[in-house]
Parts: C-alpha cells; sequence; structure tokens
C-alpha cells in the first residue's frame, strides 16, 4: 500500500506584479508556506510521499531564497519523501536551478529530472515525465506505456494538458506537453497526478489535476487545496480525498443590474463574513444600468468595505448610465455647467462610455460639494 499527497503549481517566488506592495508581500508570503503546510499535512495524514507535477517555482531563476527556503522547509519534514518534477516554467531549460536543486537537495527530496521508473516503497514505483522545455510540444507520458513494472503499483507524473479534455477553453494549450485523456488505461497506471491547470480536475476516476494549493486568481474553482492518494494494490481503485489547504480566498462577484435593483442589498448578500475579509481578495464586476445616485450610493459603499479586504477592487466599465433631471440638478440647474452634464447625459444614453465616465465624475464631485 502507499498513501501520498498530490500536489503542484506552486509558484514558489510569483511576483504578482499586478497588486500593491503589502498585497504582494501577503500573497508571497503565504505562498511560501505551502511547502511547510503540505509537510504538516502528510505528517498528519501519515502519507509517505509528496508528488509535486511541476510548476514548483515560478520561473527558471527563482531568486536564490526562495530556492533555500522551499528546501529548508522540505529538511523539516525527514520522514516524508518528496518528488519533485520539472513543469512548463521550472522545466529542465533552467539548467542552474535544477544544478542548485542537485547540489542543495535534502536526502528526503528527490528529483524526477529523467524519464525513468523511480522506486517509492517496495510496491509502488514513479513513472515520471519531466518537462524538457517550457513547450515540448510532444507527449511526454508515451514511455509509461512500453515500461514493464510486474505487479507493483504503477503512478505517473506529468505537467501539461488533456488532449481532447477541456472543460473550459483555458484548457488544451500545450504547457509542458499533450496528455492523451486515456493515459492511465493505456499505461496501466493507478493513478496519474498531473499539474498545469491551477484548479483541481477530475479527468477521469484515477486521473487528477490536483490544481494549486493556493489560489492565485478569481477564476472560479474548486476549493483549493492538494489530493491525499491511497492505493491498497496494483489494479486496485485508488482512494482520493480532495483535502482544502488554501489560506486566501479569491472572490469574483458579477452584479448585472436594472435600475430597479437594490444593490445594497444584492451585494450584501454575496459579501464574506467581516472577519474572514482580511484573508479576502474580492473582485466586483457591475453591469447593466444604474442611475447616477445608484451608481455613486455603490462606490461610497466599495469605499466603505474596501479597507476590510487583504484587496478590492471594482470594474463599472460595463455599467451604463441613466441620467434623471434629479441626478443632473444635483450638478447644476443652469448655466455653463448644467449645459456641459446635458450634453454628456445625451452621449451617455448613446452608449458613449467616456462620456458616461466624465458625468459620473462630475456628479461625485457635485455631491462632494454639497
Amino acid at each position: 500500500m502507499i498513501r501520498f499527497l498530490h500536489s503542484s503549481d506552486l509558484h514558489l517566488g510569483k511576483p504578482f506584479g499586478r497588486f500593491d506592495e503589502d498585497v504582494r508581500a501577503a500573497l508571497k508570503l503565504t505562498r511560501q508556506s505551502i511547502v511547510s503546510r503540505l509537510g504538516s499535512l502528510a505528517q498528519e495524514r501519515q502519507a509517505s510521499h509528496v508528488l509535486l507535477a511541476g510548476d514548483t517555482f515560478d520561473a527558471e531563476t527563482p531568486p536564490p531564497r526562495v530556492i533555500r527556503q522551499m528546501l529548508n522547509d522540505v529538511s523539516k519534514y525527514p520522514d516524508v519523501t518528496w518528488v519533485i518534477l520539472p513543469g512548463n516554467h521550472d522545466s529542465l531549460a533552467a539548467t542552474e536551478l535544477w544544478r542548485v536543486l542537485r547540489r542543495d537537495a535534502p536526502e528526503n527530496l528527490l528529483l524526477a529530472t529523467e524519464a525513468e521508473a523511480i522506486t517509492l516503497n517496495a510496491q509502488t514505483v514513479l513513472l515520471p515525465a519531466p518537462c524538457t522545455a517550457r513547450d515540448p510540444g510532444r507527449d511526454l507520458t508515451a514511455w509509461m506505456e512500453g515500461h514493464d513494472t510486474g505487479d507493483m503499483i504503477r503512478i505517473g507524473l506529468a505537467h501539461g494538458s488533456v488532449r481532447d479534455f477541456r472543460s473550459s477553453e483555458d484548457i488544451g494549450g500545450t504547457n509542458g506537453g499533450v496528455i492523451p485523456p486515456d493515459r492511465s488505461t493505456s499505461a496501466k497506471l493507478d493513478y496519474l497526478a498531473i499539474g498545469d491547470w491551477h484548479g483541481r480536475i477530475e479527468v477521469s476516476p484515477n486521473t487528477w489535476y490536483s490544481g494549486t494549493p493556493e489560489p492565485d486568481s478569481f477564476k472560479e474553482h474548486r476549493t483549493a487545496g492538494c489530493n491525499l492518494v491511497e492505493i491498497s494494490a496494483h489494479g486496485q481503485p485508488a482512494n482520493i480525498e480532495e483535502v482544502p489547504l488554501g489560506q486566501l480566498v479569491w472572490r469574483h462577484l458579477d452584479i448585472d443590474l436594472t435600475e430597479a435593483d437594490d444593490f445594497s442589498s444584492i451585494f450584501h448578500e454575496q459579501m464574506p463574513d467581516v472577519h474572514q475579509r482580511q484573508h479576502c481578495l474580492f473582485e466586483v464586476v457591475m453591469t447593466g444600468r444604474q442611475s447616477l445616485g445608484h451608481r455613486q450610493e455603490a462606490i461610497d459603499l466599495f469605499n466603505k468595505v474596501a479597507p476590510d479586504f487583504l484587496h478590492f477592487e471594482v470594474d463599472m466599465s460595463g455599467l451604463s448610465i441613466l441620467p434623471d433631471t434629479t441626478d443632473l440638478d444635483k450638478i447644476d440647474t443652469t448655466g455653463a455647467l448644467r449645459h456641459a452634464a446635458d450634453v454628456l447625459a445625451k452621449e451617455a444614453e448613446g452608449g458613449d462610455k467616456i462620456a458616461a465616465s466624465a458625468l459620473a465624475r462630475l456628479f461625485s464631485y457635485a455631491e462632494g460639494e454639497a
């Protein structure tokens, strides 16, 4: 029997450049702690191995401190054997990275840098498919079919896209190579652990993308974590448990409004508890049609709640403005300012987004001076 953790796409050292400095620091620190969380979970659940299916590092030349901290964290769990597979971000083309890893790896870290069998225990063999380049453009798992291991438990480890398996258009590129969806059957694998896609996906009962254990985008995925896998013997079904590990929450909210909708009620229904917001990155996309007054009420509400969150952002570019006389009167009732507001209102009603933005800004200034 073997019990192990399947994880991938840790992307240690990811810069998160789109965020401000404080948020970047929190994201990088949380990501770097993944190795320790995996090690603690392996000990707690008595998993003998942690299999990392590629993209352990975000770049071919991660900072030395990122590499060293990862190795130090691995060494804290000497009873757990770790296996790292080159992915497309940290492929074998990153020769200096893998030279450093070979030189400094602790005894409990195995580098799956060759397409050859690795014995995990007396009953289990690992068949890795390391990425030779960022885009090898070929099926790196093909060799698994012809490799006879007798009655041993067979585990495949790969990184790339599953051919003809596309739950969304984002799956199906050639990062790391192209993997047939029936590879576990054709190669008689008891489990095929794949990395590359950042969401956890079940391709078949014994073929899985574990997804990244710490979420890193606003895309909707299953709960971020890893797979705890137990296999009793070759040919027996794998027992797979999805274990959550993520510490941060990324929430995306689409709100499509009509003029009659009560935005405040809709928004508050979707808000996380106030005590959870400091660990949450929240993205709101507003579409539909609202009056200037209601739009400003939404902005005021966003400004009020934004400091509760680790990160909060709003996209109102798809929200059309329906200016009415009452709103325009708040800008001015007569004179050049009112004339400008009327012109902008007419253009905004015709779909001019620049005019709508300018009118909203003018209304905001008027509200602030009131």
